[in-house]
């Protein structure tokens, strides 16, 4: 697949309905992306990440009826996508298939072929904003989906599943000191291509200067 920076940034979206659940997605394609994902910059370049591929049916299965059961009360919250922006027609139709599309999701977590879980070596959670820890975890998670888009793979950015991170680590054998940052299902998408999403203006989130 040949695709522009450009282009590949405007069209790497989440995929949820439309992942290949049939479709083995071989372990050196996904080793491939994660290699480059390894290229993103760290804090310090203390380079204190950690990625726990899960391709066994059976710890696949058990991390889906977590991530479902995490879903079940996240879809009940006032946060949940698919109530919010009601009183907004354009929006919250949008925002109701964005909630189908995760619902399905949520229902076959456990059936995608390669789910790929980002830790960070912490050994203890700051308080107060946190954005310095995560941000040397996000750009490499989002290096590996870009790498994976390259590639004719589809993925999503997750994070309800750590409702159950103690959980999942012990299903996984992750030492305490390792927390778990990200869920990012892994396969083959179904259909063509994707473009680009419908995002609200640039000048209505942009400020110079000051607020």
């Amino acid at each position: 697949m040949t695709i522009s920076a450009d282009e590949l940034l405007t069209t790497t979206r989440s995929v949820r309905k439309r992942l290949d659940l049939t479709r083995p997605v071989p372990l050196e394609l996904v080793k491939e992306c994660l290699d480059i994902a390894l290229q993103a910059p760290s804090g310090s370049n203390v380079q204190n990440w950690h990625w726990v591929v899960v391709t066994d049916p059976d710890k696949r299965k058990a991390i889906g009826g977590y991530y479902e059961r995490a879903w079940r009360r996240y879809r009940e919250s006032a946060a949940s996508a698919g109530r919010l922006f009601a009183d907004d027609p354009d929006r919250a139709a949008v925002q109701q298939r964005v909630s189908e599309s995760a619902a399905y999701l949520a229902e076959h977590m456990g059936e995608v072929p390669v789910l790929v879980i980002g830790c960070l070596t912490v050994p203890a959670l700051p308080e107060g904003n946190q954005a310095g820890l995560w941000g040397s975890l996000l750009p490499a998670a989002w290096s590996y989906m870009l790498a994976a888009r390259a590639r004719g793979l589809g993925t999503a950015w997750t994070s309800l599943h750590l409702a159950y991170e103690h959980e999942i680590a012990e299903l996984l054998g992750i030492p305490g000191d390792v927390r778990q940052g990200v869920l990012i299902p892994t396969a083959y998408y179904t259909g063509e291509t994707f473009g680009r999403a419908k995002r609200q203006p640039l000048d209505t989130v942009l400020h110079i200067d000051q607020w």
